[in-house]
């Protein structure tokens, strides 16, 4: 099997997993959206669930669990039975105290810390009682991430990767009024479902664990060996996910600054995970799928390999990103109004969050792309370089935010931290890009440009058809949702459609190559495409 189809399969099979995951998702973010709009609640609600969220990308999935499998395969290998879940237990333990200690104070200083996210915004107070229901969510998470890392070293994926499908359950469950009742208001509700769904997400993986030899044995242990590894590797990863946590709280204060609309941070937030709809579907699963394959590639010294495998990735996610790009520039409203406006979100949200989605849009490329190519630094064992190239974008992005926000704000209103973010995506791109260059030499640039030129003349084309066929359905004239979600939906099909059918006539590559390889043939050797 080719390294293009591994990758290709790869992805997609990672991609039908997230996709199930991004529908309950999309069903939760749509429920609590109902309920909430983008009212100060909603804020509040946002603001609350985004502290405890930022500490556990910080310590539990982020650089925790991504240390500890390295350090535990190595165990496993190379100790006994009785020192793998020796580790295991103390790890668990020493874990479990130190998120509690964070867990306590969070709760403690609630005040602090929200004052601190969002100055004198007026959803602070009631962020304040939100954050501290929901701050114990972090030590549960943090406890289910290392379930995860331990099954996933006994290859168990399945129920590990299942988890988060029981999050968006417990919260949708939360939003319905047989339980919403029992609660003063529906933001406490959310929050709370919140909490029960990160209890299950670690007790539905403690049967596993158990049967896997996990007893759960009582031990404290700051001097293990294998935890002061586990710790040594946990420094540098913890300022790449600190830089890019500081960039969101970066977003979050202007977003919450004075001058700005009611619910900008909602719309924000809600535009984001449209975001996340398009980045969670192919481009993440591709960066999913190369990694382990680039990172062998460079053990081996096989640079050339690594650079295709790179440019071939830079390439397959442009076709599928470029376009969905200016199909969300164009559409914004559409497909907020479709999607989210219901109950509470009403038309004024949907305009709000419209904004906010443009400017988003407009960085989706590159967001993308920098998913990739800092995979292929880490394959080289190299975490210094995109952490530096990270800094500078995150000055960049403070810098644009204070721009847009002080001289630009009549004209960006509450898109403002999501252009700003989008700008400073395409400086990470470009640096990264080029200094992988300079440092490994060519990688068919030049392809990669002929690629991008016929990418965005074909999604150009689709795009001046896209905003005909917006304009003369008068899609905004149509109050019926059925009605509304059947011009929705033809557009979107006949905008994917007219792409594939201009790529196909373009003899873009990318098509072609996903095309020979899904009919068993070598991509670029029958189809007048080179080969990588």
């Amino acid at each position: 099997m080719t390294d293009k189809k591994h990758i290709l399969k790869s992805a997609s099979i990672i991609s039908l997993v997230t996709v199930v995951s991004r529908v309950l998702g999309y069903v939760r973010d749509q429920r609590i959206t109902l309920l909430l709009g983008t009212s100060a609640a909603a804020d509040a609600y946002v603001l609350a669930y985004r502290i405890p969220n930022l500490f556990r990308r910080l310590v539990a999935e982020g650089s925790m669990t991504a240390s500890f499998i390295p350090v535990f395969t190595t165990y496993m290998k190379e100790k006994s039975k009785e020192d793998v879940w020796d580790f295991a237990n103390k790890l668990f333990w020493t874990l479990a105290l130190v998120v509690a200690v964070i867990t306590v104070l969070g709760m403690v200083f609630s005040p602090s810390v929200v004052h601190l996210f969002a100055g004198n915004n007026a959803a602070g107070t009631q962020a304040i009682e939100l954050n501290r229901i929901v701050f114990p969510y972090l030590f549960f998470i943090s406890l289910a991430a290392l379930a995860m890392g331990i099954l996933n070293c006994f290859h168990v994926f399945g129920l590990p990767a299942a988890t988060p499908v029981i999050l968006n359950l417990a919260t949708i469950l939360f939003t319905f009024a047989v339980v919403r009742s029992h609660f003063k208001d529906a933001a406490t509700a959310i929050v709370v479902g919140i909490l029960v769904g990160g209890v299950l997400q670690f007790l539905m993986q403690v049967p596993q664990l158990v049967e896997k030899g996990m007893k759960f044995k009582f031990g404290i242990s700051f001097s293990h060996p294998g935890i002061k590894n586990v710790a040594r590797l946990m420094i540098p990863r913890l300022f790449g996910i600190g830089i890019g946590q500081i960039n969101l709280f970066v977003d979050t204060r202007f977003a919450t600054a004075s001058v700005m609309p009611a619910g900008s941070l909602a719309a924000l937030y809600v535009a984001d995970r449209v975001m996340e709809l398009v980045l969670g579907g192919y481009a993440i699963a591709v960066a999913t799928a190369i990694l382990p394959m680039m990172s062998h590639q460079a053990a081996a010294k096989d640079y050339e390999s690594l650079k295709k495998t790179l440019a071939f990735s830079v390439r397959i996610v442009a076709f599928i990103t470029i376009p969905a790009a200016l199909g969300l520039m164009i559409l914004r409203e559409p497909i907020i109004r479709v999607l989210f406006q219901h109950g509470q979100f009403a038309a004024e949200s949907t305009r709000l969050t419209a904004r906010a989605l443009l400017y988003y849009a407009v960085g989706l490329p590159a967001l993308a792309t920098v998913k990739l190519v800092v995979p292929a630094f880490y394959s080289t064992a190299d975490t210094k370089t995109p952490v530096i190239v990270a800094s500078i974008s995150l000055l960049i992005n403070i810098v644009l935010n204070i721009v847009f926000l002080q001289f630009f704000f009549k004209r960006v209103q509450n898109g403002g931290p999501a252009l700003a973010t989008a700008i400073a995506c395409f400086f990470d791109f470009f640096a990264l890009f080029i200094i992988f260059r300079l440092r490994y030499g060519a990688m068919g640039t030049m392809e990669i440009l002929r690629s991008f030129g016929k990418i965005s003349m074909c999604a150009s084309i689709m795009g001046v058809a896209c905003w005909f066929g917006n304009r003369y359905t008068q899609f905004t004239l149509h109050s019926r949702f059925l009605v509304q979600l059947l011009v929705f939906s033809g557009l979107i099909v006949g905008a994917t459609a007219l792409y594939l059918a201009l790529a196909w006539l373009f003899r873009c590559h990318e098509i072609q190559e996903v095309y020979g390889i899904a009919t068993r043939r070598r991509a670029g050797a029958g189809d007048g495409g080179p080969e990588l």
